[in-house]
């Protein structure tokens, strides 16, 4: 058995990653500063919750800890953009820090869920691989670039690091997020029969679903480090490179009912189509979900009850909401109170 620390654990991926990792036997300490609840992970016996944030880690956190899988992030381009400083010392700095510390302190492995959006803008004929120059246009890219840049050089004999450039995620998670363009377009198709989509939708974007990308930080648990030390692999799948218009009909197309396809806003400039063949080479694995079948997913959650939208499933909406009762609680508190002191 081996004992894994998860960062962001409670977050979208992290939701659905530590549940996996239980049911294959590991024991799990889920780090996070739960910003949308503890309750998104099972009660289990083999897993410890941790509240701290990863800009004050301390050496106790990895003790007896044989992976660090970091998921922690300020998770989208709109928050990285309003919450600048945060996301660089969440994102950068503090991922390096855990990387140097697991090494230092003798973890094993040390794994970096990081994105395709360092591949920024690129002509619509080219197809990026992973030795292709990077053009991390936002915040949230730029501070992902850096925390590579700084932690592959860890890599040696005794510490295996692996990076994963993950294509625009999708699927259902305990912790929903709206804000992501499958999912956002799959509500909109249920909510209002109208699937929202930014200006003009020639713009390409690779997707995987997150049972998918979990199942790959799964799997490089239990592979030969030989083969995953040192590599930067981009997880996704070739069929899964989508220009947005054209995966917006495919997903009307798929859903049980009438949808129309609402422009807004000014054109994306961010296209990227991405190559996934060396994953697929390298470790023989293959993206199980396409995008329409993860739309499917959402649209029967949605219809049948258990899925709803709320505040916190649009990720910058809830931190500006607890940016907003902090500032109302800190006016008012006193003596370590409100109306009980």
């Amino acid at each position: 058995m081996k004992d894994i620390l998860v960062t962001g654990a409670g977050g979208y991926i992290g939701s659905v990653l530590v549940p996996k990792l239980l049911r294959k036997g590991y024991k799990v300490k889920a780090l996070d500063r739960y910003f949308f609840g503890t309750d998104k992970l099972p009660n289990h016996e083999n897993l410890q919750v941790i509240q701290e944030d990863t800009r004050r880690m301390k050496p106790e956190y990895f003790a007896g800890i044989d992976a660090v899988i970091d998921l922690v992030a300020v998770s989208n381009d709109p928050s990285g953009e309003l919450f600048k400083k945060a996301t660089n010392e969440i994102n950068y700095i503090s991922r390096v820090n855990t990387a140097c510390l697991a090494k230092w302190l003798g973890v094993k492995q040390y794994i970096l869920p990081s994105s395709c959006s360092l591949y920024g803008f690129q002509d619509s004929e080219t197809i990026v691989d992973e030795t292709s120059p990077t053009y991390p246009i936002t915040v949230y890219a730029k501070a992902n670039e850096k925390a590579e840049q700084h932690i592959l050089p860890l890599a040696d004999e005794r510490f295996t690091v692996t990076i994963l450039r993950q294509a625009t995620v999708f699927g259902y998670s305990p912790r929903m997020r709206f804000d992501l363009a499958i999912n956002g377009m799959t509500y909109g198709a249920w909510k209002n029969g109208v699937i929202p989509l930014m200006r003009d939708g020639s713009q390409w974007r690779p997707f995987v679903h997150v049972e998918d990308t979990t199942d790959v930080m799964c799997m490089l648990l239990e592979a030969d480090p030989v083969l995953i030390n040192g590599q930067i692999l981009n997880v996704g799948s070739n069929s899964n490179n989508y220009q947005l218009g054209k995966l917006a009909q495919e997903i009307a197309n798929t859903l049980p009912k009438e949808v129309q396809i609402e422009w807004y806003g000014d054109p994306d400039y961010r296209s990227y189509r991405v190559s996934f063949d060396k994953i697929e080479k390298l470790l023989g694995w293959k993206a199980k979900w396409s995008g329409a079948e993860g739309a499917k997913e959402i649209f029967d959650k949605l219809a049948s009850g258990e899925l709803t939208k709320s505040e916190q499933t649009i990720t910058l909406d809830w931190y500006k909401e607890l940016v907003k009762w902090q500032r109302i609680i800190k006016s008012v508190e006193m003596y370590g109170g409100i109306l009980d002191l």
